[in-house]
């Protein structure tokens, strides 16, 4: 069974860091492309980083140059290493598996919360 549990969120300040887990079982994380996603309150889903299973990384521009996407294959674990955080990082962020970004759909935890803000 594909299982994905995501952790690490909290309340921080503008300009603070976090750093998102999830950890994966039923599968390799290694093997297959893995996304981080979130959803901030009354807004639509929105995809953040992703990660194949060659190592390349994507994100998405907002995030760009303050956020790492990453995988620890011996732990089954992928990543978000979150800085210079904004209030608009605000949301509930879920790893996903088998991810469509057409339609945001995918195998997805339960999320963690992280909130931004003074």
């Amino acid at each position: 069974e594909v299982k994905l549990v995501e952790s690490g969120g909290g309340l921080v300040q503008p300009g603070g860091s976090l750093r998102l887990s999830c950890v994966a079982s039923g599968f390799q994380i290694s093997n297959v492309a893995m996304n981080w996603v979130r959803q901030a309150p009354g807004k639509d889903q929105e995809w953040v980083a992703g990660i194949n299973a060659v190592g390349a990384r994507y994100y998405t521009e907002s995030v760009q140059g303050r956020f790492i996407i990453s995988r620890d294959s011996a732990k089954n674990t992928l990543y978000l290493q979150m800085t210079g955080l904004k209030p608009e990082d605000t949301g509930m962020y879920f790893c996903a598996k088998d991810f469509d970004m057409r339609d945001m759909s995918g195998i997805r935890g339960q999320g963690t919360l992280v909130t931004v803000s003074p």
